[in-house]
């Protein structure tokens, strides 16, 4: 009995042995699975993964564009605080005055002649300058300004240059409301011209171009000072400028036309009243007598080349000594007639025919500089010569 129930027990031990074994052996042997992480190709690891990109303020793109104003305010010589547009690219004409200062600057953006080119400019100047309409003046002549031609060719501007006169800023301000475009004055003075050159480049955005014709009448007119300097105010010589059919017009000491005369010389025509137009104020020749000049200019197609040197003027010392000169005239009066800068041309010829020893330059090649400068042209010496056939210019 006793080994039955040892028998027994025994076989329970075992089964309860093998049963243990078997769970042992499960537990070794199972693989947990874990879930797939599936990564992109050009996905980095979570390890790897950079903090979020910080943009500093500077490189921060800006919120809105910068663009540069379409207007702006411009101061002209009168005062008269002026809207135009920021890149002005068509300009219209005040008179001829304007149009030789202009077309130094800005030919290209003229939408119009003040004044037909006179023929003598026809071998200089490109031709597309010819065929421009024809805009009249505002000052001058018949004043015939053509305000349906300026409105029609999109004219952004009108400029008006030259000397300041009476009411000009109730007329330009008219003007500007009548066609509702900017309306500017610049002065224009002999001993000023570069500042007026600086005026405009800085109204039409071309400051470099004007500083070059700025820098170019600066020279020439403290040179033309230094010139006069040396002569001395006692020394000056006594001239005249006559004009008109007869030669019986002066042009009068202190007025705007006579400034390189003035300048250069002992101008005898003192009047109470001197006259505003190039045709100057009219005396007669007993006066022309008791000035009694020792030299004179006279205006291209007044008398020059029919005066009689034996004649009713043969006792003036100019004309008795052969002192008497034409003005050179191409493609306009080097005088000033209209009084534009082109009497810059006037004060380097004129300097050297009063006072050759002092003016020690070339005036051919002064003539050559300027008409490359504000004709935007050549001149040969041969073309020289015959524009300065009666003037002793030549040398």
């Amino acid at each position: 009995m006793v080994k039955k129930i040892v028998a027994l027990f025994l076989t329970a031990l075992m089964l309860m042995s093998a049963v243990v074994s078997c769970g042992g052996e499960n537990k070794e042997t199972e693989t947990i699975q874990q879930p797939e992480t599936v990564v992109e190709e050009n996905q980095k690891p979570a390890s790897e993964t950079s903090e979020p990109e910080v943009i500093t303020s500077e490189e921060q793109p800006p919120d809105e564009t910068i663009s540069e104003p379409l207007t702006v305010m411009f101061t002209d010589s009168l005062g008269r605080e002026v809207e135009v547009p920021s890149n002005i690219t068509r300009v219209a004409l005040s008179g001829p005055l304007t149009q030789i200062v202009l077309f130094a600057l800005c030919p290209d953006k003229l939408v119009g002649l003040a004044a037909d080119w006179d023929e003598s400019a026809e071998e200089f100047l490109d031709a597309k300058y010819y065929n421009l309409p024809f805009l009249g003046q505002l000052y001058g002549g018949k004043g015939t300004l053509n305000l349906e031609t300026i409105a029609a060719a999109g004219a952004e501007v009108i400029i008006d240059i030259g000397e300041q006169k009476t009411g000009m800023a109730a007329d330009l301000d008219t003007l500007q409301a009548q066609l509702g475009i900017p309306t500017v004055h610049i002065d224009a003075y002999t001993n000023g011209m570069g500042e007026a050159y600086r005026k405009l480049g800085e109204l039409l955005n071309m400051e470099a171009e004007a500083e070059t014709l700025a820098a170019y009448c600066e020279h020439v007119y403290s040179r033309t000072l230094e010139i006069v300097a040396q002569v001395g105010e006692a020394n000056k010589a006594d001239i005249l400028y006559c004009a008109g059919d007869a030669g019986i017009n002066v042009i009068a000491k202190g007025s705007y036309h006579a400034e390189i005369i003035d300048l250069l010389a002992n101008n005898l025509a003192v009047v109470e009243n001197p006259s505003s137009k190039g045709t100057g104020n009219e005396v007669d020749l007993e006066q022309i007598m008791l000035w009694d000049p020792e030299i004179i200019l006279f205006a291209p197609e007044s008398i020059y080349s029919t005066l009689d040197p034996a004649g009713d003027w043969s006792s003036i010392t100019a004309i008795s000594n052969g002192a008497y000169y034409e003005v050179p005239y191409g493609p306009y009066n080097w005088m000033g007639f209209p009084p534009s800068v082109q009497r810059y041309l006037g004060m380097i010829w004129l300097a050297k025919l009063l006072y050759p020893d002092i003016a020690q330059f070339d005036v051919f090649e002064e003539v050559s500089d300027y008409f490359e400068l504000f004709y935007h042209a050549s001149i040969t010496r041969e073309q020289y010569d015959r524009l300065t056939a009666n003037s002793l210019g030549a040398g």
